[in-house]
Parts: C-alpha cells; sequence; structure tokens
C-alpha cells in the first residue's frame, strides 16, 4: 500500500538481513515512524509490545528473528531457545508458531556453516508468499461485496471489528484487502469501523481507509448490534489469530459478539485469512485454543494526545481496580457465513475440501 504516495510495506530486510524495518504501529495513527531492529531479542519485544502486530505479520517478524539469531549463532541449542522464546510471545496466533517451525525445519537439517543463507531465502519467500496471498484473499472477498452491491445498488456497508489490513500482515491485509480491491473495482462502498479496545486497532484501519480515499464511520465497539437491527450493516468481514480444523474462530476480542448479532439479524458473518492461520491439530476451539491475557494497564490506560498535542497515556481508573484482559475469543463455526481464504470462499465444514493437504497432514501425525 502507499503512505504519502510512497509503497510502504510492515516489514523489509536491512542489508540483506542484517536487520530488519518495521513501522511502530504503536505511535499510530498519530505517528507514521518506522524503526530498524538489528537482534532477534529487539523482534521478540516488538511482538510482545505489538509494535509488530496481527497474526500474518508477527509470524513474518518471528521468522526474520530466527535469521537475525541464525546470524549471531547457529547452533541447534539457540535456535530451539529462540524458537520457544518467541512462540511463548503471542500465544494465540498459530500463524507466529508456523512460521518459526516452517524456517527451523528448513535449516536443522544442515551443518550450522550453511543454515544463514537458507534462513534468509526462506524468510523472503515466506514475506513474498504473504503478499501473494492476501492479494488472492481481496480478489475472493470482493467479488462477496460485489454480489452483495448487484443486489441492492447502493453503496456496501462492511463492519469490521480489530484492525486486519495491511498494517497486520506484509500488504494488502486480509479482511480489508477485500475491500480494498472492491474499491479499485469502482464498487461503492462503506467500511464502520469498531474501535476496538483495549488497543484500539479500529483507528489503524480507520488510518489505513483514510489513506486510499475509502468512505468509513469509527463507531463503539457495542455500536455492531445497533446497526445490524437497523439494517446498516450488509456483511461482517474480520480476520482471524486462529481458525481450528473444523472453522471454530479466534480473533480479537469482541469478535464472538458482533458473530451472535450476525446471526440473529441474518447478516452473513465472513472471516478472512490465509492458510497459515488454519491449526489443524485442533478441532473444538473454545477448549482447544489458548487464549492471551494481557496487561491490565491497556485497560487502566488509553492512549492519545494531551492538550498540547504530545502523545501520552491517560489513567481511566484507579489503580487498584481489578481488571481481566483477555485479548481474544471464539466465535463457534456454526456463526461462520464463510472463510475467505488465497484459494477461495468456503463454509467451515468444507476447509478439508480446499486444503486437503492440511488435513492429510495431520491425520498422518
Amino acid at each position: 500500500m502507499k503512505v504519502n504516495g510512497i509503497p510502504t510495506r510492515t516489514i523489509w530486510s536491512v542489508d540483506h538481513g542484517q536487520a530488519i524495518g518495521i513501522i511502530d504501529q504503536t505511535k499510530l495513527p498519530f505517528e507514521f515512524k518506522k524503526e530498524t531492529l538489528r537482534d532477534w531479542r529487539q523482534v521478540r519485544e516488538a511482538i510482545a509490545t505489538m509494535k509488530v502486530r496481527g497474526a500474518p505479520l508477527i509470524g513474518i517478524a518471528a521468522a526474520w528473528a530466527m535469521v537475525l539469531a541464525i546470524r549471531d549463532n547457529a547452533q541447534d541449542d539457540l535456535i530451539h531457545e529462540v524458537r520457544s522464546e518467541l512462540i511463548a510471545t503471542r500465544p494465540t496466533a498459530v500463524n507466529l508458531q508456523w512460521a518459526v517451525d516452517h524456517l527451523v525445519k528448513k535449516v536443522m537439517p544442515l551443518p550450522a556453516k550453511d543454515r544463514l543463507p537458507v534462513a534468509y531465502r526462506e524468510a523472503e519467500e515466506m514475506t513474498q508468499a504473504n503478499v501473494l496471498a492476501n492479494r488472492a484473499i481481496g480478489t475472493h472477498g470482493a467479488k462477496i461485496i460485489a454480489e452483495l452491491y448487484a443486489k441492492k445498488r447502493e453503496p456496501v456497508n462492511i463492519l469490521t471489528h480489530c484492525n486486519a489490513g495491511w498494517l497486520a500482515t506484509v500488504d494488502y491485509g486480509t479482511a480489508l484487502s477485500a475491500v480494498y480491491i472492491a474499491f479499485e473495482q469502482g464498487i461503492p462502498l462503506h467500511v464502520w469501523v469498531d474501535e476496538t479496545r483495549p488497543r484500539e486497532q479500529g483507528l489503524l484501519t480507520a488510518w489505513e481507509l483514510a489513506g486510499v480515499g475509502i468512505p468509513h464511520t469509527v463507531i463503539a465497539d457495542n455500536a455492531g448490534g445497533h446497526l445490524m437491527q437497523h439494517r446498516e450493516v450488509d456483511a461482517v468481514i474480520v480476520g482471524a489469530d486462529r481458525i481450528t480444523a473444523i472453522g471454530d474462530v479466534a480473533n480479537k476480542v469482541g469478535t464472538y459478539l458482533k458473530a451472535l448479532a450476525a446471526k440473529d439479524m441474518d447478516v452473513p458473518f465472513y472471516v478472512a485469512a490465509p492458510s497459515s492461520t488454519i491449526d489443524w491439530t485442533i478441532q473444538d476451539g473454545k477448549h482447544g485454543i489458548e487464549i492471551e491475557n494481557r496487561s491490565g494497564d491497556e485497560l487502566r490506560f488509553i492512549r492519545g494526545l494531551d492538550k498540547k498535542g504530545h502523545l501520552a497515556d491517560i489513567r481511566l481508573m484507579d489503580a487498584q481496580t481489578n481488571v481481566e484482559n483477555p485479548a481474544f475469543d471464539v466465535t463457534p463455526a456454526r456463526l461462520v457465513t464463510g472463510i475467505i481464504t488465497e484459494r477461495g470462499v468456503c463454509a467451515p465444514e468444507f476447509l478439508t475440501r480446499l486444503f486437503p493437504e492440511g488435513a492429510r497432514k495431520h491425520a498422518r501425525s
């Protein structure tokens, strides 16, 4: 995507893998700031603090963290240690483990002296593959939006939750990729953007949409059901951090409530994600997916501009107030109309038809 007219991605290699560049997303939407990370611990910290965020992006970032670790020490013990530390950083998003394990599997059979160039090549290939997959997701998702427009002949209203745009991936995004491509095709549309407390990722979505001129409106998290009741939402499209083999979906907390409202009002509810988000080892998402609990300070404070225009953290409640901060919830497959992947759109129960190799691999293990 473009920022101020300049083609930009969320992550890139610096000096042929000697470092990586990122966008510090904790500064958005008020400041666009790039940062260079020069060792794997800095990348791990960037993932933990959500300087980089979004399931597909943290997977790619973790792959590059492995490259930096192997650059410094390509011995078996360190590789396994770094792998474990990275996976523990954000446990719900399966893309992180998928990316790290894919890279480790490629380098471990090799002598230590041969591992770095292979790790670099694999990270580059995964980065490019992410872009292609996201573009394909958008192409398939745009067809859904086009069909909705053909029926109503008025702008299509899409509701999103969290940020599943290019900032959550290397480029294009997942849920927003469909919006971008539909917009490119000239389909009139409007996006309802959930603010998505407590990290306010909806503000990132609004920042993205404003950058390309797509009509949008930010709403409070609890306004979605009201809009659906009044027939102001034609479809809900969200991303995902993990999808089970039967189509249960873990996504940013609050997604389940949107899915319930959509089901009640007969509004189609779609999930857009690459195949790397599917965890074939899990059937029951409610009991099988580990839900990350984050710091209570994300609820106690909110970040914004003070009266002088400086970025500041504002306290919302007493420091002793008890808070619980689950970062994700699980939407059962029965509430999902369809899953939009790089291979097409299917009902949750037909995931194995789109990706038979994933199901076969799990059956053998």
